[in-house]
């Protein structure tokens, strides 16, 4: 895994999403974690280096513990966002002596009773690239899940974010969302975690991530949860202070 390292401190990993390599790093960069010492490592398949098929869960949370062992450091602090919080969940069941805490930015909705509406989704594009190609896959997600100004909050921090997407666009459809429709975590897999949650949500991001809310604070009674206004799904990248801000309080 190739990293960008950030700062001193206490280490906090952040977990690469999906499809946007560096999706996190205006998250990342805000001085509100400047005090800490942040990972952004780039998961299996991005940067270029095309698919590894078949895509699990499991292996990218496997890939996580094999970095924070690489670096000697006894546990840090994890946050994973959408695809990769489903990574962080499994990290913080299989290897718990490792996290200090996990942060939770909207989970994928399989964990809900959308999951066969986002199935369907996933299914949809996945079919697309396929038949036409990643770059026409990659063009329907965009017209779907992307705004202007989205791509405007990101462009200031990742001004190749675009042709980075395009780059590793078969890595996501052909590796990354096979991986995700494999994947299942229940609230017998979440009893297995006792470290501090922290959940955070977007105010209009529909009912799948509302749902996906009750549903991370069911498992985990205790876990801290913030609601950032006016936001939806692409909150990482449009409200990265309010983000960043729940993330310091919650760590300090």
């Amino acid at each position: 895994m190739s990293l960008l390292d950030l700062g001193a401190g206490d280490a906090v990993l952040f977990i690469q999403t999906g499809l946007g390599a560096d999706e996190l790093l205006p998250l990342a960069r805000e001085p509100a974690l400047a005090g800490r010492r942040r990972l952004l490592p780039h998961r299996r398949g991005y940067t270029g280096t095309g698919p590894e098929l078949p895509g699990s869960i499991v292996r990218d949370a496997a890939d996580c513990v094999a970095l924070v062992e690489s670096l000697h450091l006894p546990a840090v602090d994890v946050v994973g966002y959408s695809y990769s919080a489903a990574v962080a969940l499994a990290v913080a069941a299989q290897t718990p002596s490792m996290v200090r805490s996990i942060t939770l930015i909207e989970p994928p909705p399989l964990i809900t009773s959308h999951r066969d509406e986002f199935v369907a989704v996933c299914a949809d594009l996945m079919s697309v690239s396929a038949e036409l190609g990643p770059t026409a896959a990659l063009e329907a997600f965009w017209d779907r899940t992307t705004t202007p100004d989205w791509w405007s909050a990101l462009e200031r921090h990742v001004p190749d974010a675009r042709a980075q997407m395009r780059r590793d666009a078969s890595t996501f459809f052909e590796q990354d969302l096979p991986a995700l429709l494999g994947w299942t975590f229940t609230a017998d897999d979440a009893r297995r975690i006792a470290t501090p949650v922290l959940h955070v949500g977007a105010a209009e991001s529909g009912p799948w991530w509302a749902e996906v809310r009750t549903t991370v604070l069911a498992w985990f009674p205790g876990a801290t949860d913030v609601v950032v206004p006016g936001a939806d799904h692409g909150l990482v990248v449009t409200h990265p202070a309010d983000v960043a801000g729940a993330i310091a309080d919650f760590l300090s």
